[in-house]
């Protein structure tokens, strides 16, 4: 099975396909940039609970996950380590895999399946910091940061810190920025991650349409690794409330509604921003069953070394799936 990639030979591959692990061998190269994706579901997950299709029961045969969404980025040169994202599924995500608790999250928007999972910090860390957009979003008149703080004020252990936008902020020895995006009508960051020792980078698109300015563009480019929201394949728009929308010019949707990305789309921006390496994560069990396990989408457990000279693939590698049908209900989406 192949990995989306504009350079091949950058990136370790299996020749055999196998149902992931879970757990990790920890091999260590003190000059890398270790990514782990503990959460790579939608809001649900999948398998979602009480659902009987065919992409939940495939992944339960499997015996994968695509938990809610979150990432855990080490600096193998430290030691230390950041989380994007706090998952409502934070606490199966790290007994399942084997990383260590972070020094320091990030929260990128405060729908409920990122941030949630902050609650888990109690009795778990003696110190967590948590950093955050200041940027007052009009909606509910407060930033995320200070959402996050008004919510969890009661965890004395966690302080939270304010980032501006677009301006770097050095975190566990990695360079962090937050870059707008468009997840109306809340305001959504994506993340772009720099290993200042070695050039490694890793951008996160965040919860988004296709619909990104092109100065949110310019910094998230060039990514060794990009981890696309891509929640359905741009043939289930029409099973969406309001369709799809920014259609390319052949018309296929690279926006689901006006707040995730295609699949179609999610690939149509990787291609524009030159990445490397792509990983499509936030999918839903929408996904019909023979298409929900295929390349380039991500499960949970998938974890990738970044050194500077390329993408390394240290876990095992999963199956492709066959078969016909998949949820038939009204899509809706957070």
């Amino acid at each position: 099975m192949l990995i989306m990639t504009a350079t091949p030979a950058l990136i370790t591959t299996a020749t055999e396909p196998a149902t992931p692990k879970p757990r990790h061998s920890r091999s260590h190269n003190p000059m890398s940039m270790r990514v782990t994706l503990l959460g790579t579901g939608d809001t649900t997950g999948t398998p979602t609970v009480g659902c009987t299709c065919d992409t939940c029961a495939e992944a339960r045969e499997r015996g994968v996950e695509r938990s809610r969404f979150s990432v855990h980025i080490e600096n193998e040169r430290t030691g230390d380590s950041i989380l994007v994202d706090l998952s409502p599924d934070f606490r199966q995500q790290f007994l399942s895999w084997d990383v260590p608790l972070p020094d320091a999250a990030v929260v990128t928007h405060v729908h409920f399946d990122h941030l949630d999972g902050l609650g888990n910090a109690y009795r778990v860390f003696d110190d967590l910091p948590v950093y955050a957009a200041d940027a007052v979003d009009p909606e509910t008149g407060e930033s995320v940061a200070d959402t996050v703080r008004r919510k969890y004020d009661y965890l004395d252990r966690v302080s939270v810190h304010d980032v501006s936008p677009m301006e770097s902020t050095t975190v566990c020895g990695l360079n962090l920025t937050l870059v707008p995006v468009e997840h109306p009508p809340l305001l959504c960051f994506g993340l772009v991650v720099e290993d200042p020792a070695t050039g490694a980078k890793l951008s996160l698109s965040g919860d988004t349409s296709y619909d990104v300015a092109e100065n949110s563009r310019d910094r998230l480019r060039e990514p060794d690794l990009f981890l696309a929201d891509a929640i359905v394949p741009a043939a289930l728009c029409d099973r969406h409330p309001i369709g799809g929308s920014d259609h390319d010019a052949d018309g296929v949707p690279r926006s689901f509604g006006t707040k995730h990305m295609t699949r179609e789309g999610a690939q149509a921006l990787a291609t524009a921003l030159d990445a490397d390496t792509t990983r499509l994560v936030h999918t839903a069990h929408y996904y019909p069953v023979e298409e929900a396990f295929a390349e380039p989408l991500a499960v949970d457990g998938e974890q990738y070394r970044l050194d500077g000279t390329g993408v390394t693939r240290l876990d095992t590698e999963g199956e492709t799936a066959t078969g016909e049908d998949t949820a038939q209900s009204e899509l809706t989406t957070d």
